[in-house]
């Protein structure tokens, strides 16, 4: 999941030259406490600014309010502060690691003698309401020097390494790096201004710890510094913070409702998968009930690709290193594949990305223009060797099947190519149930990761800009993220409880068809190089199938539903009126159990219940002497004495029309 940068108003101040940016929120009447206070502001280069900023010449900026996503980060950022500060109050034995804000919350590292107890967050919460309640005023300090901020940080070993490695910008708590400035943050007593505590630190934070109107500490865990496990093991505290009481309450509850939806809970329940320890982590194996499921999704995509002129191949699930060289990926994923295998004097390595495969199927023979946009797919089986700590049931596996296509055309095809992509992939989502969306843009980055001109960057970027612009969603800037052969576009989609994955990805390719010679035939008779788009529209059918799982609490709609109807007898005696209806169902392809169990009918319907069935049938003597039948949906509610066609037509009809039930 990831979160979107919005502007907080559409509003734009300027901030005199000499004046701060508080100043100019309060001369235009903006709010400075509450929900809506405005507490950071964008400057013209993109950069938050704490209010106290005050510009040498007059500066344009955007008002930032603290419920916005930038808002609450810069909120999460201050109160991760603050409770360092309790933390160092009440151990001054602890030494600080970082303390960035995350989705939804915040985390700090410390190394301390032994690990936090829950005891011990209620102690850390406690003094963290009371420096709230102080009202300290969070005040930006640059460092005249290196030697000064190692001299002042002397005790800190942790942020002292940061020193070192402050033009690493992949650290969220290293300053800024443009003019080699190196800052921190210091909570100063609200009456007197003295310096009660201080931070290395970029920021930007709130204005004081008075903005901080909600905050919970959630839970402790070990972590590496640095995320390495040849670093020493630190403790980290995770935190939430909102904006307001209500927001953070409404926050709370939505985790309940999460935990409800935990896929991995549900998917012991419902006996749809599960990861045996004769395995190995993060490879799941998929239990009759859940196969269908899993049939299913792949069946309807399939369907709907083969309308679309996709045409399928298969790859096989181990390859020589060479293809991985080949095609550039070696250098950056080797230490995420599985160790190589030696084999008749060659590196075999278990496949990773289908991509360089589908390279050597348009490779195979002689390709003319007349056979483009030639869009390959295959659900195709790869592994990865995620680290034990980031597996997480279906959503992180080490063995995963991507729905992967790859789509070679020409330069001119390529505009219209990716519109139709787009379109595509989101009317397909939405045949899923998902249809709240936004689209992310993830561009190259500085560095030498990144593969291929400057102009081929510029050119495939503004392509996929324009065709996200095109589809008329919000389009939110992701700077750096992209692949290292290319841009992409990612399709966000939230949850029935408004959470946001990361969905389908379309990206741009200029380099593999040049690092695999790729040609076609043109038609003025020159040979040219394909343009390579990448696409998934699942990304993987495990993480998209554990996705829809909590997307829908196990209940799916009938379509998908591993039993989309039971048949339960009020007596034995009634059993073979529910098989003469079930029959009829099967006929039509509807997966229906007849119940003919001992269970009393209530614990039949209960049952039912609990498995999340679409529709339950019913049979008395009633429905018998009138070759009826009773309907009961999965809501409770219930219709009597329907016939049994129109019983039979309604649940076919709401199958074929994928009726979201």
């Amino acid at each position: 999941m990831s979160v979107p940068v919005r502007p907080a108003v559409s509003t734009t101040l300027v901030v005199p030259a000499g004046t701060t940016a508080a100043a100019a929120v309060e001369a235009a009447g903006l709010p400075n406490s509450g929900p809506k206070a405005i507490v950071v502001v964008r400057d013209v280069d993109g950069r938050l600014r704490d209010l106290e900023w005050a510009p040498e010449a007059d500066a344009q900026v955007e008002p930032v309010a603290i419920d916005t996503d930038d808002g609450r980060a810069v909120l999460r950022h201050s109160t991760a502060h603050v409770m360092a500060q309790a933390v160092q109050q009440l151990y001054a034995e602890a030494r600080l690691g970082i303390g960035p804000p995350i989705r939804d919350g915040f985390y700090y590292d410390f190394d301390v003698p032994k690990p936090f107890t829950p005891e011990d967050l209620t102690a850390i919460e406690k003094k963290m309401g009371d420096i709230v309640k102080a009202g300290q005023r969070f005040h930006r300090r640059a460092y005249g020097s290196l030697a000064e901020a190692k001299a002042e940080l002397a005790a800190e070993p942790y942020k002292l390494e940061l020193v070192d490695l402050k033009s690493d910008v992949d650290t969220s708590e290293v300053m800024e790096v443009g003019g080699g400035e190196l800052t921190a943050y210091d909570n100063l007593d609200r009456k007197t201004g003295d310096r009660v505590w201080g931070d290395l630190c970029r920021g930007p934070h709130l204005p004081s710890t008075k903005h901080i109107a909600a905050f919970k500490l959630m839970r402790s865990a070990a972590a590496y510094w640095r995320g390495s496990e040849k670093n020493p093991q630190l403790q980290r505290i995770y935190g939430t913070a909102w904006e307001s009481r209500d927001a953070q309450k409404a926050y709370l509850a939505m985790l309940v409702e999460a935990e409800k939806r935990d896929h991995r809970k549900l998917g012991t329940e419902l006996d749809l998968f599960s990861f045996p320890d004769e395995i190995g982590s993060g490879l799941p194996i998929f239990h009759p009930r859940g196969g269908i499921v899993r049939r299913e999704l792949e069946n309807y995509s399939r369907e709907r690709h083969e309308d679309s002129g996709y045409e399928f191949v298969n790859t096989p699930h181990i390859t020589k290193r060479h293809l991985f060289e080949t095609s550039g990926h070696l250098p950056y994923y080797e230490d995420t594949m599985f160790p190589p295998m030696d084999l008749e004097g060659a590196e075999y390595f278990l496949k990773s990305m289908n991509c360089p495969m589908h390279n050597l199927v348009f490779q195979s023979r002689g390709r003319s223009y007349r056979e483009l946009p030639l869009r390959l797919f295959e659900f195709g089986t790869v592994y990865r060797y995620e680290k034990s700590g980031v597996v997480h049931g279906l959503t992180r596996v080490r063995g995963l099947t991507m729905d992967d296509s790859h789509i070679y055309c020409t330069q001119e095809q390529m505009p219209g190519e990716l519109r139709s992509l787009l379109a595509f992939v989101l009317d397909l989502l939405r045949d899923y149930g998902l249809d709240d969306f936004y689209l992310e843009l993830s561009t190259r980055g500085e560095g030498p990761k990144f593969l291929g001109s400057d102009e081929e960057w510029e050119e495939a970027t503004e392509t996929l800009r324009q065709a996200a612009l095109d589809s008329g969603l919000e389009l939110v800037p992701d700077p750096g993220g992209a692949a290292f052969y290319g841009p992409k576009i990612s399709v966000q989609a939230k949850d029935a409880l408004g959470r946001t994955w990361q969905m389908s990805t379309i990206q741009l390719d200029f380099n593999q068809p040049k690092r695999f010679e790729l040609e076609y035939q043109a038609a003025d008779g020159t040979r040219q190089q394909p343009v390579m788009i990448h696409r998934a529209l699942f990304g993987s059918i495990e993480r998209f199938f554990g996705v829809l799982l909590e997307h829908y609490a196990g209940a799916f709609p009938p379509w998908l539903s591993p039993v989309q109807v039971v048949g339960i007898p009020v007596s034995d005696a009634h059993v073979e009126h529910l098989e003469k209806v079930a029959a009829k169902l099967r006929e039509h392809r509807i997966r229906i159990e007849v119940d003919s169990s001992d269970d009393r009918m209530q614990k039949k319907i209960r049952t039912a219940q609990k498995q999340k069935v679409p529709y339950m049938l019913i049979a008395g003597d009633d429905d018998v002497s009138k070759d009826a039948i009773s309907f009961r949906y999965r809501d409770g509610t219930q219709k009597n004495g329907i016939s049994i066609d129109d019983a039979v037509a309604e649940i076919v009809d709401a199958v074929k029309t994928r009726k979201q039930v």
